[in-house]
């Protein structure tokens, strides 16, 4: 009767050790992490502190504990700005992507100029939104009005940006204009991935182009799809600079965005209130972002 031993052939292989980290590692990750505490993670955490004070920003405070957050509950001008920003960002997540994802369907064909389109595609890409915004809100203030006149349509003679319960579809207008170029450079990074013999396999199956869209595609860029939106609405719920382009909130406060109240708090010496403001933003946004990946998990592809 033979017996084996630890570490012996036909016994238990001995446990390896712990492989160490080179420390060159750390040489990298110190001085990014240090810098990252010092931009982003400080600065929240005494924003938070501020959060429970009447600071105005400089000088002295006091503490007024949960006050703040209370308030911001019975502020109609907050309460607005949250709902105008998540219709906001919820519409245009939609149309982006409806958008994007059709142009990339375009842009994979065997169509002539392929490369070409592709690159004008991409150029809103390049320019500024502070800049973009500015060139729409002439075009919508003045050139559209003037062509309404000329030809006698009443609903464009006048600019939509001054219309409360228009304005925001020009903002959703300019913010899909400049951000479907990168959701659909994403969408096409995902078509290519499929091999055409999937689509061999389905047009001998009797597949017609509608169903191979339906039943192969979207499901082969699944992954894609819940990446774009994920990033979409992370960046609309931050919507600022193409707003105050556009309409500066207005009319009226009719498309503030939290952003902005946040900022303009800022200024009207309100710091400690928009601090708060910015918390409850942080943890909504937060709380978006874990149902987005909870309802997703396990139902992503990313190519065949």
């Amino acid at each position: 009767m033979s017996t084996t031993t630890p570490g012996s052939a036909t016994g238990t292989a001995p446990r390896s050790r712990r492989r160490r980290t080179d420390p060159v590692y750390y040489l990298f990750l110190f001085p990014a992490l240090v810098l990252f505490t010092l931009a982003i993670t400080l600065p929240a955490v005494l924003g938070f502190g501020y959060s429970f004070t009447n600071s105005m920003g400089f000088g002295d405070w006091d503490l007024v504990g949960v006050r703040n957050y209370i308030a911001l509950f019975r502020d109609e001008g907050i309460v607005s700005s949250y709902l105008f920003t998540l219709g906001f960002a919820l519409v245009t997540v939609v149309v982006v992507n409806a958008i994007g994802f059709a142009l990339a369907l375009g842009l994979t064909a065997r169509i002539r100029l392929q490369s070409l389109l592709r690159t004008i595609f991409v150029l809103p890409m390049v320019i500024s939104g502070i800049i973009i915004a500015f060139v729409f809100q002439f075009l919508f203030s003045n050139s559209l009005p003037a062509i309404g006149q000329a030809l006698g349509i009443d609903a464009l003679s006048s600019s939509i940006l001054a219309n409360e319960d228009l304005a925001w579809i020009a903002i959703v207008i300019v913010t899909a204009w400049s951000t479907i170029p990168s959701t659909m450079l994403i969408y096409i990074a995902g078509l290519v991935t499929i091999p055409a013999e999937v689509y061999e396999a389905g047009a001998i199956d009797g597949a017609t182009g509608f169903q191979q869209l339906r039943r192969l595609t979207l499901p082969l860029v699944s992954g894609y799809v819940v990446i774009n939106t994920i990033l979409g609405f992370k960046n609309y719920l931050n919507a600022y600079d193409i707003i105050v382009g556009l309409t500066d909130g207005g009319p009226g406060t009719a498309t503030r965005s939290v952003a902005m109240s946040i900022f303009k708090g800022f200024s009207g010496g309100d710091y400690g209130y928009q601090m708060a403001n910015a918390a409850v933003f942080f943890v909504i946004s937060i709380i978006i972002a874990v149902v987005q990946l909870r309802i997703t998990r396990g139902k992503a592809s990313f190519g065949a």
